[in-house]
């Protein structure tokens, strides 16, 4: 399986596959070259398997709250290593929300220990420009503006805006001011609501 294969794969599939370790053979004289070729995907596409068990542990506490998890991230950053979630609900995010969850986490945490280094855990709502990552995220808005930026170009274009028209359990149908265009879910880097104010 060569390179591009195994890349439409592994977005296919969503395993966390990253990093990838590409070998490549080189012939050279007698014998062969071995050289070994690093490749990732974009940040904001890997889902690690921490960061797949962390989502299992969270999950059940933020849902106590009667809130949904819409996104962890656990990333370096300038200050160190952060856990962020973002959560919401119908009726939007407050500060006793935020504090009630992280109290639950931290403890959580506590007694799980699922992180070894040290980190500083953020909870916030998802704000305006929530990002829309699943099926039911677009489900939820459909009929409002977003904006799709996808890996690869789909007509010559890197990223849509447009509204939500459609949404099935493989893709995206935004009407863009060139029309009407469907942008399969395994093709998106990230989407975003968009705000005109």
């Amino acid at each position: 399986m060569d390179a591009v294969l195994f890349r439409r794969y592994c977005l296919a599939v969503k395993e966390p596959v990253i990093p990838i370790w590409l070998m490549i053979f080189l012939k050279v004289g007698l014998g062969p070259l071995f050289l070994l070729v690093y490749w990732a995907m974009e940040e904001d596409t890997i889902e690690s398997p921490l960061v797949c068990r962390l989502t299992q542990l969270v999950t059940p506490v933020v849902e106590g709250f009667a809130c949904e998890l819409v996104e962890l991230q656990f990333r370096r950053e300038g200050s160190g290593w952060v856990l962020r979630l973002v959560i919401d609900k119908e009726s939007g995010i407050g500060i006793d929300d935020c504090s009630r969850i992280s109290r639950e986490v931290a403890h959580l945490f506590e007694v799980e220990d699922p992180i070894e280094q040290a980190y500083s855990l953020e909870v916030s709502s998802p704000g305006l420009d929530r990002p829309l990552k699943r099926e039911r995220d677009f489900l939820r808005c459909k009929g409002k503006k977003a904006k799709v930026v996808v890996r690869e170009s789909i007509d010559g274009l890197n990223q849509f805006i447009g509204l939500i028209e459609e949404v099935t359990q493989e893709s995206v149908t935004l009407r863009t001011e060139h029309g009407m265009i469907e942008i399969p879910f395994i093709r998106m880097k990230k989407a975003r609501l968009v705000i005109d104010f």
